[in-house]
This record gives C-alpha cells, sequence and structure tokens, in this order.
C-alpha cells in the first residue's frame, strides 16, 4: 500500500480534490482535522498549548480557540514554530496508527496536509500530488470560506511555502484554476498509482 501525500497551498481546493479521491474508494486521512481532534483530545498537547497560548486557548467547553491561536500564531514566528513543534509529532503518530487500520488490499492512500513539505511528513510518504491555482483564486476562495479578511488570508499564505518549489518536490500536479477539469486529472492519476501496486 502506497501512502500518498496531498497538499496545496490555501485556497487551492485541495479537500476537494481530495473527496473526488475518495469517492474512487480511497481513504483520505485529512491532517488538518485531526490535528485539531488531537489538540483536544491528547492531554499532554493540551497542556503543552495551554503553556504556550494561555487558558484563553480553549474555551469553558474545552473546545479550541482557534481565532485566539491564530491572531497569535500567524503574526509571531517563535510561537508558530513552537506550536507546530508540539502538535505535529503527535499528528504524525496518528497518522501511523490510521494506516495500520487500512485495508491491506487498498492500492494507495492519501494523506491530505496544508503543511505536507513544510513539516517535513512528506519524506515519509512514497509521493505527492500538489494542487495549484492562481493566486486570486486562492484569496477569493479562501476569504469566502473562513469568512477571514484580505489581509489575514495574505498573512497565513505568506507563512506558506510558494507553489512553484511545491511543485519542483511533488511528483504529481493538479491544476485548478477553474480553466482545466480537475476529474481527468484525477483520474490519470488514480489510474498511475492502482497500476503501480497492481
Amino acid at each position: 500500500m502506497l501512502k500518498i501525500g496531498i497538499t496545496g497551498n490555501i485556497g487551492s481546493g485541495k479537500t476537494t480534490v481530495s473527496k473526488i479521491f475518495a469517492q474512487l474508494g480511497i481513504p483520505v486521512y485529512d491532517a488538518d482535522t485531526r490535528a485539531k481532534q488531537v489538540m483536544i483530545e491528547n492531554v499532554a498537547v493540551k497542556k503543552s498549548i495551554v503553556d504556550l497560548f494561555g487558558e484563553h486557548a480553549y474555551d469553558h467547553q474545552g473546545n479550541l480557540n482557534r481565532a485566539h491561536i491564530a491572531a497569535q500564531a500567524f503574526t509571531n514566528q517563535q510561537l508558530l514554530t513552537q506550536l507546530n513543534a508540539i502538535v505535529h509529532p503527535s499528528v504524525f503518530a496518528d497518522f501511523d496508527q490510521w494506516c495500520a487500520q487500512q485495508p491491506t488490499a487498498i492500492p494507495y492512500i492519501l494523506k491530505e496536509a496544508a503543511l505536507l513539505f513544510e513539516s517535513g511528513s512528506y519524506k515519509k510518504l512514497d509521493a505527492v500530488i500538489v494542487v495549484t491555482t492562481t493566486p486570486e483564486l486562492q484569496l477569493k476562495r479562501a476569504m469566502a470560506r473562513d469568512g477571514a479578511s484580505e489581509q489575514e488570508i495574505k498573512a497565513r499564505m505568506a507563512k506558506q511555502w510558494d507553489q512553484a518549489t511545491k511543485v519542483q518536490m511533488a511528483q504529481y500536479t493538479i491544476t485548478n484554476d477553474e480553466t482545466q477539469l480537475v476529474l481527468p486529472q484525477v483520474l490519470t492519476i488514480h489510474h498511475t498509482l492502482t497500476t503501480k501496486t497492481g
């Protein structure tokens, strides 16, 4: 079973592309969603986050106060680095457990993560698919999805590696700029990966 990463900068549409793979019967591990769960459920991780961001890092129900953390982490590189150092190792371990639970007959699984290259987790994968789009679409989609301002999205965009670097490092690219159909691109990669393990 191959372990394939799928990534793309904010607003690239990597989640939409992942859903197409899921419809083809490929299990998808959503690292960003799992990271949020780890930050709530893992007692040691939770304590470290409170130590770093203060009591307001969680609300009275124990839910993550994402706005509070994002406001600090995305404007302070040191805090962001420390946060990643707390969360990433736990997510790596969670991914390994998840992989062990997948049926062995499946040709490949996908790990969807925004910071696949930035976190270094791509090194543990067999190949990476990067989803690309235009900066204008990135901004438009991310603002619509998150209800965030242009300034906030641009600050997040600045924290991610540029698209060209990711394309060079990835084995496969899917263009999601509303000029090319995504489905044929997905099917081509799916066929290649299925044939590799078939």
